[in-house]
C-alpha cells in the first residue's frame, strides 16, 4: 500500500495542538539545564523589563529570555561578548515554532570574563570622576566612634577590635552584612549609607570613620564589592572611608573610590587610631619642653628685671621734691580754709539783711495781682478770638456753598460746549481724510498713466529694439560698434546677445564712452551668462 494510503487513518493535530505537545516533550525532557555560551544581540532590557538574547559558540547558537522579576534579583547582570554559564530550563515559543532557554541564574564562565567586566565598570565609574582624588576626604586623627561594615561571624572583625585595643582603644559599631553571595552588595551599600543617615548627638553616636572589610578569597568572592551599588555608597559616604577588602594583592573598584585604602582589615584600624604609648611618649616629651622653655623665660625675665632695677634712682630721691611740696600745702591749709570761712560768712550775711518778712510779702502780693491781671486778660482774648474765628468760618461756608453751586454749572456748561465741538471736529476731519485720500488717488494714477506714456518700453512693444554695448550703456550709431564687438539687444519680450559682423571696417574714430554715473547713483549690472561666440551675423 503507498505511504500516503497509510497515513490516511493517522490522527490529526491542529498546529496548536502540536506546538503544546512539542512544548511539553521538551520541557518534559530538559527541565533544568546549564548551558554555557556567549552572550549576543543583548541591548538591554526590554520597555516591558524582560531581557532577550542569544547565547552562542562557535556552531550553535540558542535564543534565551530572563523575565523582569529574575532580572531585578540577578547579582551578576548580563553584558554583550560575556561568556557566561546561564541555568534555567528549555522551552519552547510556538508563536515562531522556536525553542529557547528561560534563564534563572548567570554566572560569569572564568576569571578572565569576570576580569573584562571589571575592566569595563572600572573605565565607566572612572569617567563618571569617581575616581578623583579630588573627591577624597582626610581621615580625622582620633576618631571617637569608628563604624565597621563586615561580617559579625568572621575573623576580620576580631583583628580590627584586637588591634584597636592595643593601639588606641575607642568605641566600636559593628553593622552585620554578608560578605559575599547573593544580596551582599545590596546589605554593604545599604550599610554605608545607614551609618551615614545616623544624625549628629543622636541616641546612637555617628562614626567619625567608617571601616569597610574582609578577609582574602578568590575573584569570584570578592565580586560583591565590585558592584556598582557597593561604589556609588562609598562615594556619596560623608564619613571618611577605609577599604579593606582582601589581601595586599587583592584589588577591588571600592578600593579606588574610598578615601584611603589598606592592605588587610589590621591595617586599617592602623590607619583608623594612632598608638597611644607613642601618644603618652609625645605628651610627655612635649610637657618637658614647655616646662624648660617656661623656666629659661622666667630667667631671662628675671634678669632683664634686675637690670632696668640697677638703672633706675632711688625711691627717696624721686619721692623727695613731691613730698616736700606736700608739706608746703599742709602748712598753707589752715589759713586758707580760714580765710575762706571768713568770705563766705560775710557774703551770708550781706544776703540775709535783705531777706525780711516784709519784702517776702510785697513779692509775694505783686506776683498774685499780675497773676489775676493776666487771667482775666486771657479769659477775654480767648472769647474775643473764638467770635471771630466763628464769624469768618460762618461767612466761608456760605461762601464755599455758593461757589460749589456755579463752579458745578459752570463745568458742566463747559463739558456740553467741548463735546459739541469735538462732534463737529470729527466731523470735519472725517470729511477732510476722504478729500485728501481722493485727491492721492488721482495723483497716483495721473502719474502712473505718465510713466507709462514716458518708458521707453512703450516703444520697444511697438517693434522698436534697444542695442547696449559691453559696459550696458546705450548704442547711439553704428559706427561707435567696431568689427567682433559684443552687443546686447533688448526687445519687449527679452534680451538677446550678439556679435557684430567681422568684415565690417573699423571706425574712424570712436565715441568716448559716457561718464559713468557717480557710485551712489548707479546701480549694479546683473550678471549675465555668456553667450556662444557663434551667433550669426544680425548687421
Amino acid at each position: 500500500m503507498p505511504p500516503a494510503e497509510q497515513l490516511n487513518n493517522a490522527f490529526e493535530f491542529t498546529v496548536s495542538e502540536l506546538s503544546q505537545s512539542l512544548k511539553r516533550t521538551v520541557e518534559d525532557t530538559y527541565g533544568h539545564v546549564r548551558v554555557r555560551g556567549e552572550i549576543s544581540g543583548f541591548r538591554g532590557a526590554h520597555s516591558s523589563g524582560h531581557c532577550y538574547f542569544a547565547l552562542k559558540d562557535e556552531s550553535a547558537k540558542i535564543e534565551a529570555v530572563i523575565w523582569k522579576g529574575v532580572h531585578g534579583r540577578m547579582r551578576f547582570k548580563p553584558q554583550e561578548g560575556l561568556e557566561v554559564i546561564a541555568t534555567g530550563k528549555l522551552t519552547t515559543y510556538p508563536g515562531s515554532s522556536k525553542y529557547q532557554i528561560v534563564i534563572e541564574a548567570l554566572e560569569p564562565a572564568g576569571i578572565g570574563a569576570l576580569m573584562a567586566l571589571m575592566e569595563e565598570r572600572k573605565k565607566k565609574l572612572a569617567a563618571e570622576g569617581l575616581f578623583d582624588e579630588a573627591r577624597k576626604q582626610l581621615l580625622p586623627w582620633l576618631p571617637e566612634v569608628i563604624g565597621v561594615v563586615t561580617s559579625p561571624t568572621g575573623a576580620v572583625i576580631r583583628d580590627i577590635l584586637h588591634r584597636l585595643e592595643d593601639r588606641f582603644p575607642r568605641h566600636v559599631l559593628v553593622w552585620p552584612v554578608k560578605v559575599q553571595g547573593e544580596g551582599s552588595a545590596e546589605q554593604v551599600a545599604a550599610a554605608i549609607r545607614g551609618f551615614n543617615a545616623l544624625p549628629e548627638g543622636g541616641r546612637i553616636p555617628r562614626p567619625d570613620v567608617l571601616i569597610v572589610a574582609r578577609g582574602g578569597g578568590s575573584l569570584e568572592d570578592l565580586w560583591s564589592f565590585n558592584e556598582e551599588i557597593v561604589v556609588r555608597a562609598a562615594a556619596e559616604s560623608m564619613i571618611p572611608l577605609i577599604s579593606a577588602v582582601g589581601h595586599e594583592t587583592d584589588i577591588t573598584l571600592i578600593d579606588f573610590v574610598a578615601d584611603k585604602r589598606a592592605p588587610t582589615p589590621t591595617a586599617a584600624a592602623e590607619m583608623a587610631v594612632p598608638v597611644r604609648s607613642e601618644l603618652f611618649v609625645e605628651v610627655a616629651d612635649l610637657g618637658r619642653r614647655t616646662r624648660a622653655y617656661w623656666q629659661r623665660a622666667q630667667e631671662s625675665r628675671r634678669n632683664e628685671l634686675r637690670a632696668a632695677a640697677r638703672a633706675l634712682p632711688a625711691a627717696g630721691d624721686l619721692l623727695a621734691i613731691p613730698r616736700q611740696r606736700l608739706d608746703s600745702a599742709g602748712s598753707a591749709l589752715p589759713r586758707g580754709l580760714k580765710a575762706n570761712t571768713h568770705a563766705h560768712f560775710r557774703r551770708f550775711t550781706a544776703a540775709s539783711s535783705k531777706l525780711t518778712l516784709r519784702v517776702l510779702h510785697g513779692q509775694i502780693s505783686q506776683a498774685d495781682h499780675r497773676l489775676t491781671v493776666c487771667g482775666e486778660r486771657l479769659g477775654l482774648s480767648a472769647r474775643s478770638l473764638l467770635r471771630q474765628r466763628r464769624d469768618r468760618f460762618a461767612g466761608l461756608d456760605v461762601r464755599l456753598r455758593a461757589s460749589k453751586l456755579s463752579n458745578a454749572q459752570a463745568q458742566r456748561n463747559a463739558i456740553a460746549r467741548q463735546r459739541e465741538r469735538t462732534q463737529r471736529l470729527s466731523e470735519r476731519a472725517g470729511r477732510a481724510l476722504v478729500t485728501l485720500l481722493q485727491r492721492l488717488d488721482a495723483r497716483v494714477e495721473a502719474s502712473g498713466k505718465l510713466l507709462s506714456a514716458l518708458s521707453y518700453r512703450g516703444v520697444l512693444a511697438r517693434g522698436f529694439a534697444l542695442v547696449r554695448d559691453e559696459a550696458g550703456h546705450p548704442v547711439h550709431a553704428a559706427d561707435s560698434v567696431g568689427p567682433g564687438a559684443r552687443v546686447e539687444i533688448e526687445f519687449a519680450d527679452g534680451r538677446v546677445a550678439a556679435t557684430a559682423d567681422a568684415d565690417r571696417p573699423a571706425p574712424a574714430a570712436r565715441r568716448a564712452p559716457p561718464r559713468p554715473k557717480p557710485e551712489a547713483e548707479t546701480k549694479p549690472a546683473p550678471k549675465r551668462v555668456a553667450k556662444p561666440v557663434d551667433q550669426g551675423n544680425l548687421f
